[in-house]
């Protein structure tokens, strides 16, 4: 017992793994290593294994049997990691009872412990998979965070599942919480590095797994007590070691009557716990133990991967912003005023509340920074501490005191000198940690306090915490650093670099636009060459004056159409979006064509020459053709075959009977020549008594395929794709009725995995119901069989309010939809993302409706 008031200097020197005593809810017998002789036992051992008469300096086969202890020495010799004992579970005494039983050797002794064997849960191995399974696909820490507490406090049965993670400086942070709802919340709060002393934390690296059946139990003395023994008994890995009274009043002031803890190592270094506290006394069973102890295993190795991904992905994200800015930096005259117009870029690098740049004599900032009168006090802090190399603290006020009176908005700061003189810096800055932060529990919560004093509370040790970090902002790591210094290399090349790639990049753009010149010329002399065919041409048709100017007009118009297509289209341009242009002068779009075909994609040439050939079609259909009378239509179809080239199909019909004359016009020579001799395709036009049919192949290397159209060949509507209408699961509610944890977990996982956010969990009827008071979903998913009943009376309160639903149901055929509800869709479980977002969204279309949440 630690006599005197409490503080730092007593707590870390509390002899924890030799308190002479065992927790109660099991028994210990100390033997010699072989599993011998009887050296010590716990007060409690006699009555726990039924077994009279003295134990000392007993040979352990006398008192609880050849078979167990022939079975215990066996263990004792494959297990020689005391930090992971060897478990007989289940194992019979010479008495007839039975125990579960975890057997080290440490210290010169052997121990054995026994436990109540547990009966209520399945193998080890099932219950450790089980777990493993619902988070060994997280890819995101953060998630990882929270979906193990909830795991965990559904599978382990605690009131309170929390994960605490340490700081550089020792205090810890809860990051994690589940919890019962009417109990406060612990989450995010800080507590300072005492709360955990030095010894525990040794021991945390020892023992993974600690559990307290009991924080106002009784303590088993071992016997003979220990000023009998020449030295006493390390319990170091003892699962049954008796708790600091210490750790225990502070469970009490907190009214936490039993705890479990698992702790998560990564690289060697205790990074944190999770902690599970229960508000009655509660044994963890020797099986969910192991479980438990797996679990953390797992976890700390999944996290240690997600952290070094993360690692690597701000790296490289920092990498490429950085690249991003050494291209725009070569192209640009004013290295200072591009600095400042991307410095929101330069503060996404690393975690930072505030940006500032000194450069040339001028003060440039973002968000939380020093005050301008404080800079120049700034500039020579840094400068005599950076040396020309990246410098970083995260209190700024320890030694420069001038900091304490803006350490609110910058306590921490990070500089990147951008020369080797102490002259220009890029500044990073962190507010103060407890700026911020407040006690999120409730005010009116009254803890006990006990002999130690208040110190020994949640609300007192977080006031504690907020007076140690005062002035204090969160730690630079190595990584902020490592990014600091790839982004100093990378801007004190830019700076002197920078006149050097500029006379470059000027050399490159004249050559660039002399090229750009020659190529615009190539194109406007070909462009010109064209157009003074057309002129001579359509004057050669023997037309009016009248007639000459329209025809002209209408296929430089084509022209221009093709080529305004081109260069917007990089280069080309669909060829429905064309026929479309082309008709639509003339109604052909609205109600007398239907196009029909694949989207296909003309490069810069084809377009063009197909934009004159389909102006002629459709200005003759207009004129002489199918279009020139009411009810003719024309009919466009087009295919991919299968070399890749392009098959394109005219027909007319119901206009004037077509009769060909004997001599061909420069549209009719356009329209068969065009393609084979621009193109190397084919053509061929018939003139059938029915109307005008030509068809046109164009070659696989002018034509790219984009998939197929949702054309309506025939009815007269436009063809073309039409905008996809939103999801009609975005921003929807949704009630799930599911009595199992694990089971309703995957299914949010699964609708959250579709951004369906707003998902109400109900394991019961009466939960559902009682949800339903003052909230109306816009789906729900009801398991017909919840155990203990149906989900009929909740579909029924569905029905009523005009919810739809789907039943979801384990049997293979309807036996169980209740009555009424016959025609209501049914999902087979056990759950399948893809069908049950299908259902969900066929159940939004069939009702029509708006969802009722908006995010």
């Amino acid at each position: 017992m630690v006599q005197g008031p409490v503080d730092l200097s007593n707590c870390d020197r509390e002899p924890i793994h030799v308190p002479g005593a065992t927790q109660c809810h099991g028994c210990l017998i100390v033997c010699d290593p072989q599993g011998g002789r009887v050296r010590r036992h716990s007060s409690n051992a006699p009555d726990m294994l039924g077994l009279s008469g003295e134990f000392v300096g007993q040979d352990l086969a006398e008192l609880i049997g050849e078979a167990g202890a022939t079975r215990i020495r066996a263990a004792l010799d494959a297990a020689p990691d005391p930090s992971a004992p060897a478990l007989l579970f289940d194992l019979a005494l010479s008495s007839g009872a039975r125990f579960d039983v975890a057997v080290h050797c440490f210290a010169g002794n052997a121990l054995i412990e026994f436990e109540p064997p547990s009966v209520e849960d399945g193998p080890t191995l099932d219950l450790a998979r089980a777990l493993l399974e619902r988070v060994r696909s997280e890819k995101d820490v953060d998630k990882l965070l929270e979906h193990s507490t909830r795991l965990l406090r559904s599978t382990l049965g605690y009131d309170r599942v929390m994960i605490y993670r340490f700081a550089a400086d020792g205090a810890g942070q809860v990051v994690s919480e589940d919890k019962r709802e009417e109990l406060e919340s612990f989450l995010y709060q800080w507590f300072p590095a005492s709360d955990i002393p030095q010894q525990a934390r040794a021991l945390y690296l020892r023992n993974i797994i600690r559990v307290i059946g009991d924080a106002g139990g009784e303590r088993c003395g071992l016997v003979p007590a220990e000023e009998e023994m020449d030295a006493p008994t390390d319990l170091s890995h003892a699962h049954l070691r008796a708790v600091s009274p210490i750790h225990l009043e502070y469970l009490r002031n907190m009214g936490v009557a039993a705890s479990m803890s698992i702790s998560v190592v990564v690289d060697g270094q205790l990074w944190g716990l999770v902690a599970c506290h229960h508000y009655a006394p509660r044994v963890l069973p020797m099986a969910k133990r192991v479980a438990a102890e797996m679990f953390g295993a797992f976890f700390a190795l999944h996290l240690q991967a997600l952290k070094q991904k993360r690692t690597l992905d701000v790296a490289t994200a920092a990498r490429r912003t950085l690249d991003r800015f050494l291209r725009l930096a070569s192209q640009h005259e004013n290295v200072g005023e591009l600095l400042r117009t991307h410095m929101a870029e330069f503060a996404k690098l690393m975690a930072c509340d505030g940006i500032g740049l000194w450069l040339s004599g001028e003060w440039s900032a973002q968000g939380a920074v020093p005050p301008i009168s404080a800079v120049p006090g700034l500039l020579a802090h840094a400068g005599a501490r950076a040396d020309g190399k990246v410098w970083a603290t995260d209190s700024l006020a320890r030694d420069w005191p001038d900091a304490e009176a803006f350490s609110a908005t910058a306590a921490g700061v990070l500089a990147l000198p951008l020369s080797q003189l102490p002259r220009d810096y890029l500044f990073f800055f962190r507010k103060e940690i407890v700026h911020t932060l407040d006690w999120a529990g409730r005010p009116e919560k009254i803890y006990a306090t006990g002999p130690f004093g208040d110190r020994l509370t949640p609300r007192k040790s977080f006031a504690i915490w907020k007076e140690t970090v005062r002035h204090q902002a969160t730690p630079w790591s190595d990584a902020d650093r490592e990014i600091a210094e790839a982004a100093r290399s990378t801007l004190v090349e830019i700076v002197l670099r920078h006149s050097e790639l500029m006379a470059d990049e000027r050399d490159k753009a004249d050559t660039r636009q002399r090229m750009l010149n020659e190529e615009l010329n190539h194109r406007v002399k070909n462009i010109l060459a064209v157009i003074k065919s057309l002129v001579e041409h359509s004057l050669q048709d023997g037309r009016s004056t009248q007639d000459y100017v329209e025809s002209l007009r209408g296929r430089i118009q084509a022209l221009a159409v093709a080529h305004d297509q081109v260069v917007r289209g990089a280069g080309g341009g669909s060829l429905a979006d064309l026929l479309r242009a082309e008709l639509s002068p003339y109604g052909g779009t609205a109600t007398r064509a239907s196009l029909a075909g694949p989207t296909v994609w003309l490069d810069a040439r084809a377009f063009s020459v197909m934009a004159l050939v389909l102006h002629e079609l459709s200005t003759n259909a207009a004129k002489y053709g199918a279009l020139s009378r009411p009810g003719g239509r024309v009919e466009v179809h087009w295919q991919l075959v299968e070399d890749g080239s392009c098959e394109v199909l005219w027909r007319e019909s119901g206009g004037p009977a077509v009769v060909r004359s004997g001599r061909s016009g420069f549209g009719t020579a356009l329209i068969e020549r065009a393609v084979p001799y621009d193109l190397g395709g084919e053509s061929e036009m018939r003139f059938e008594a029915a109307g005008l049919q030509a068809r046109f192949r164009l070659p696989a290397r002018h034509v790219l395929s984009a998939g197929l159209l949702d054309a309506e060949a025939g009815t007269g509507e436009e063809a073309g794709a039409q905008a996809a209408p939103g999801d009609p699961l975005d921003n929807v509610a949704v009630l799930l009725v599911e009595d199992q944890m694990l089971i309703a977990m995957d299914v949010e996982f699964m609708l959250e995995d579709a951004g369906i956010t707003h998902v109400i969990t109900a394991p019961s009827a009466a939960e559902a119901l009682r949800r339903l008071k003052d909230f109306t979903p816009d789906v729900a998913v009801l398991d017909v069989n919840l155990g203990a009943g149906t989900s009929a009376p909740v579909a029924t309160e569905l029905q009523r309010r005009g919810v739809p639903f789907v039943f979801a149901t384990g049997y293979g055929d309807r036996s169980m939809i209740p009555p009424g509800c016959e025609d209501v869709p049914v999902l087979a479980k056990p759950y399948e993302r893809e069908p049950l977002l299908a259902a969900l969204r066929e159940l939004r279309r069939q009702s029509g409706g708006q969802p009722t949440f908006a995010p």
